[in-house]
């Protein structure tokens, strides 16, 4: 979803455009009881931490071999406390250019009811990183960072994880290579179109760049009993069910859905991408190859089969609508409503089994949001009720359009207080109207497309969807011919900077 929400490295992209800086690791880990005491953790012996340094360029040689990437040069290495590490990400999270767009979208996020409005997700993300990290390469040190409080043998098959980062590194440089999408706030019709076309470029390459690690990462692990992920490929689906259960893991136990799937999606899906990749094209084409190329939307992560089939995803078309808002409204956010948002959002409203009903007949997604000019203080432009958003989106069916909408229309109440649904004031069977406390909210349904127009006037939100749906109709959809962003994905982008985090290795 949208320019300003995505991440990269430690996990998601909740911040639009993070740069990959540092790729990392997450673990899965046991719960201590809510009373336990702090446990004092033991540091690896002076002979352990040489035995574990050695390792690295052996690890390495065999990360080289199972992933066809070549060593240019040897991989710096260090050992760091967890005092370091919490120092390192606390230090990074407050100068990471993602974390500094991420202010900008979490009240996107709350108006969209994918964070609740008392939600503070800046404090509790630091928390979140600083439970879950296990490992991570920097790529700007170029440094592979080893932990002394974990013994050797559980580190490994992490280093294997972080040294095919380093590889990666090497071979395309990884901060340059993460930054595809268009940074910024978008101020005219032209810059919305760069926007919408580049909008889940990041979220795709940091899923590539995880997915690829957790393939060295499972093979290292099998390396004993002489197997590949290519001898077990079940092991895949093992590890979605095991990074599913949350209970290992206090934190994000208790974080919202968003979180969860944000710090997920780049190691289970980028792990089931890469493996149709190799099982189609082999070894090299899933690493080299799809460095070269990389796939440009969370579609082609989640249905391996449209990328290696060059299936162009659909971008819909927004036309100029700065005519219509900017004398009252100033551009806050644009973006894609991509299928990963689509499956959060209704598995968020609805559950499991309507979100994967649905899901699969996403078939295009646009959003705008603009902050009213007459909101001045801090207060007022952190709050939700400064922005108007609109949301349009296209669906493989008349049947599954109506289903989204019912959906979205279920959860109004959730995300609002004093709604009214006003009957009279509907123009036809199309129409749902309502009164909120921070505005009218218009959804409207024609054929296979739903548009949403939330805290925008009524008699505006009409002119806004007749403006979007007229646009979609007015020719053939333009394919999108560059990678493309979502706005809960500048979440996965985000985190993905910081490290391997623990969920990943459960």
């Amino acid at each position: 979803m949208g320019s300003g929400v995505s991440g990269s490295g430690v996990w998601m992209r909740v911040v639009a455009g993070a740069a990959l800086a540092t790729t990392g690791m997450i673990a899965f880990g046991q719960a201590a009881p809510a009373d336990a005491k702090p446990k004092v953790e033991p540091r690896i012996t002076k002979e352990q931490a040489k035995e574990l340094f050695r390792s690295v360029d052996e690890i390495l040689a065999f990360v080289s071999t199972d992933t066809k990437l070549p060593i240019e040069h040897p991989v710096k290495r260090v050992m760091i406390s967890r005092d370091q590490v919490n120092k390192y990400l606390t230090q990074k999270f407050n100068e990471d250019e993602g974390t500094k767009r991420l202010e900008r979208s979490e009240i996107v996020l709350k108006k969209f009811g994918l964070l609740d409005r008392d939600f503070h997700l800046g404090p509790f993300l630091v928390t979140l990183l600083t439970e879950q990290i296990a490992g991570f390469y920097d790529n700007k040190t170029k440094t592979v960072n080893l932990l002394d409080w974990i013994q050797p043998e559980e580190q490994k098959p992490v280093l294997a994880h972080e040294l095919t980062h380093a590889l990666q590194d090497q071979k395309v440089g990884l901060t340059k290579w993460s930054e595809a999408s268009e940074h910024g706030v978008a101020k005219n019709s032209q810059e919305d179109t760069k926007h919408i076309q580049t909008d889940e470029a990041e979220t795709a390459r940091e899923a590539v760049a995880e997915g690829q690690a957790m393939v060295s990462f499972v093979d290292y692990t099998l390396k004993p009993a002489g197997k590949t992920l290519l001898d077990a490929p079940e092991l895949a689906d093992r590890f979605k069910e095991a990074a599913a259960d949350t209970s290992g893991s206090p934190v994000l136990a208790r974080a919202p859905l968003l979180l969860q799937e944000s710090l997920l999606f780049p190691y289970s899906e980028g792990l089931s991408f890469e493996e149709a990749v190799m099982v189609k094209a082999g070894r090299e084409a899933a690493f080299a190859g799809v460095l070269a190329n990389p796939p440009s939307s969370s579609f082609e992560i989640m249905h391996p089969a449209a990328y290696l089939g060059h299936v162009p995803v659909p971008t819909l078309r927004l036309p100029d609508i700065h005519p219509l808002l900017d004398a009252e409204y100033t551009p806050y956010d644009v973006g894609v409503m991509g299928e990963l948002d689509v499956k959060m959002l209704t598995e968020l409203f609805a559950g499991h089994e309507v979100s994967a009903a649905i899901t699969p007949a996403w078939d295009g997604g646009i959003y705008f949001a603009a902050q009213k000019k007459s909101a001045v203080t801090a207060a007022e432009k952190e709050s939700t009720a400064s922005l108007g958003l609109l949301y349009y989106s296209r669906w493989k069916s008349a049947k599954a359009a109506q289903a989204f909408m019912q959906v979205y229309a279920g959860q109004l109440a959730r995300k609002y207080s004093g709604v009214v649904r006003r009957n009279k004031d509907e123009a036809d069977a199309g129409e749902q109207i309502y009164s909120t406390n921070e505005g009218d909210v218009l959804l409207s349904i024609t054929g296979e497309g739903v548009f949403i127009g939330e805290g925008f006037p009524l008699a505006l939100s009409r002119t806004l969807r007749d403006k979007v749906a007229g646009a979609q109709s007015s020719g053939p959809l333009q394919l999108a011919a560059v990678p493309m962003r979502e706005p809960a994905m500048g979440l996965v982008q985000m985190m993905g900077s910081f490290g391997m985090m623990k969920v990943a290795v459960r």
